[in-house]
């Protein structure tokens, strides 16, 4: 009995250690599927070469669309990925703060919040989309039933641009597990295409997990 007593006793102290070193919560897009089912997804994935960007634009990526009462898809994922956000009438945050996971970074301030993308509106393009209808990439622009979309500072995605992995990851290494699952989902999920250098990094990324 003492020796159950003890072992209850260590494993809570365990989980009490986990919770106070896990730091901030992390912004919370639908969790992806595991390390595992994404290396799944990654092998069946078609690698060719990348497309162009003839032909691309923002616009066609319409976005952001209502998506619910006076609330837009930023501003959905503002207050899905903020702690204590606090909205207005036309749904602006006017409280709340956003840990962004790809640089440790806190705002308090929303509009030093962007809206990432996980795959570029321009990656989707050249691996894809261009052969798509305007109303299927405007769903892939808004889609917030997958990992498409993470709150993170504004500094980090423009630093990210339209890049891939192979090219760019975000500083925060503990993250590089999730953000390959985030990347595989997507790309899994519409079919799109990728580089043999973007699924190297990937399989390296996912190695972390």
């Amino acid at each position: 009995m003492r020796r159950s007593i003890t072992a209850a006793v260590t494993a809570l102290a365990a989980t009490a250690a986990f919770t106070l070193s896990a730091g901030p919560a992390l912004a919370s897009p639908p969790t992806p599927p595991s390390a595992s089912t994404a290396a799944t997804e990654l092998a069946s994935l078609t690698v060719k070469t990348e497309g162009s960007t003839t032909g691309y634009s923002r616009d066609k990526f319409p976005h952001w669309i209502t998506q619910s009462g006076s609330c837009d898809t930023r501003e959905e994922v503002l207050k899905r990925d903020g702690t204590g956000v606090k909205v207005d009438s036309s749904c602006q945050p006017t409280a709340g703060s956003w840990y962004s996971v790809y640089d440790k970074t806190t705002f308090t301030d929303s509009s030093d919040v962007d809206i990432d993308h996980i795959v570029p509106l321009a990656e989707a393009w050249k691996s894809g989309a261009s052969g798509w209808t305007q109303a299927k990439r405007q769903e892939f622009a808004n889609n917030l039933t997958i990992s498409q979309l993470i709150a993170v500072s504004a500094s980090s995605n423009r630093s990210k641009g339209d890049r891939d992995p192979s090219e760019w990851q975000p500083t925060n290494a503990a993250v590089h597990c999730i953000y390959a699952r985030y990347w595989i989902w997507v790309k899994y999920t519409y079919k799109l295409s990728l580089q043999s250098t973007e699924k190297t990094a990937l399989q390296q990324m996912l190695g972390t997990c």
